[in-house]
């Protein structure tokens, strides 16, 4: 498995090289220190999972990780930022990022997230899930703020399910390629811990997501 880690920052690459290290010993950690870096990183390596500052030089916060997810749809984004603003972190999301880990949160916390990353699965920070069950506004927003820890895009790939659409029309229903909603649908059934697609659509349904 190969991980980028992405910052401007070398201590904060070597902290999360270290705790990358200890989850996952065999894995191949690519290192940038910039936007430039990382985009050349994906061309060139195409890893699993990136971890990225979203405030690195060149990286325009949600903005850049749109840019990237769009670059390497098949590498799985993830923010490491000291960014604290949910509405930030939300931005990110619906950028394409399947986590968001605050720099600011406890060692214990940092490494719980990015086992979760490393499994295939999501992190999705507590003060943005707080945030929104606490204003989420009526519609699409509304139904982000459900239990799941799916990112936006994965959701509507649910959706997609939910009416029992095959991955050719998802895939042309949401502008994405075959292989990219296979990857989703993998991680939608780790992260809602079933086995297959009838299984994830009676979750999504106990959980109250909309399939419109």
């Amino acid at each position: 498995m190969k991980v980028l880690i992405a910052d401007d920052h070398p201590l904060v690459r070597d902290a999360l090289a270290r705790s990358l290290r200890q989850l996952a010993p065999e894995a191949e950690v690519i290192e940038a220190g910039d936007r430039a870096a990382a985009e050349a990183a994906l061309r060139r390596s195409a890893p699993a999972l990136a971890l990225v500052d979203l405030h690195m030089p060149g990286m325009q916060g949600a903005s850049g990780v749109r840019a990237l997810a769009t670059l390497a749809p098949a590498t799985r984004l993830a923010v490491v930022s000291g960014e604290q603003d949910p509405a930030m972190m939300r931005a990110a999301f619906a950028a394409g990022a399947v986590g968001f880990l605050p720099k600011s949160d406890a060692p214990a916390v940092l490494q719980q997230a990015l086992r979760l990353l490393l499994d295939g699965g999501t992190y999705t920070p507590p003060q943005v899930l707080a945030d929104l069950n606490g204003g989420g506004g009526p519609g699409r927003s509304a139904a982000r703020a459900d239990p799941s820890g799916l990112t936006p895009r994965q959701l509507d790939v649910l959706r997609c399910l939910m009416r029992g659409e095959p991955n050719k029309l998802i895939a042309r229903e949401l502008g994405l390629t075959e292989g990219t909603v296979k990857i989703h649908i993998a991680a939608i059934l780790r992260c809602l811990q079933v086995r297959n697609r009838t299984e994830a659509v009676v979750v999504a349904r106990r959980l109250g997501i909309n399939a419109e």
